[in-house]
């Protein structure tokens, strides 16, 4: 009985981590990554292409305002910042045309990409407020994530339980 108690508390434990992870996938998947190929983007155009995709999901998600934080608020949780960020840029890239020289462009994805990436010692990454493919909703997140790691280590305490006393 302690075995099937075990295993079903670790069930339980995947199914709350899993769907975090899904919603960090989706999140890169409708957001994030093209971000990352709008940063990477050789042409105006196309870093146009990519960031209004990534506008698209921010408005549709409304991404637009408010902190990812639960307890307290910095900086670099601010989710307002980081939209009128993205928006603006996309607002300056909508302002170059064809009469732009190849020089303004270039320094338009030099200035996008600066604004869109991270430079870290490991590589570069997508600036992202911390937690945002789980926001609004952080607290509710958090807490499924503690009770799911409390239920996996109940689950394995049973199991190990079971087998040592099994013995």
């Amino acid at each position: 009985m302690k075995l099937l108690i075990g295993i079903m508390l670790i069930i339980l434990s995947c199914i709350g981590i899993t769907t975090c992870t899904v919603k960090n996938i989706q999140f890169d998947r409708n957001c994030g990554g093209y971000l990352k190929r709008a940063a990477d983007a050789n042409t105006i155009e196309l870093a146009k292409v990519e960031l209004s995709r990534a506008i698209k999901y921010m408005d549709e998600n409304n991404l637009k305002s408010g902190y990812t934080s639960v307890i307290y608020t910095t900086p670099d949780e601010d989710v307002g910042f980081w939209y009128t960020n993205v928006t603006k840029s996309y607002t300056e890239l909508n302002a170059l045309d064809s009469t732009s020289t190849s020089l303004e462009k270039s320094n338009m994805l030099m200035k996008l990409r600066e604004t869109l990436l991270d430079h870290q010692k490991d590589g570069d990454s997508v600036t992202l407020p911390a937690g945002i493919s789980r926001y609004p909703n952080n607290a509710m997140w958090g807490v499924i994530m503690w009770i799911s790691s409390i239920l996996f280590l109940i689950g394995i305490g049973m199991i190990v339980w079971d087998i040592l006393d099994s013995d």
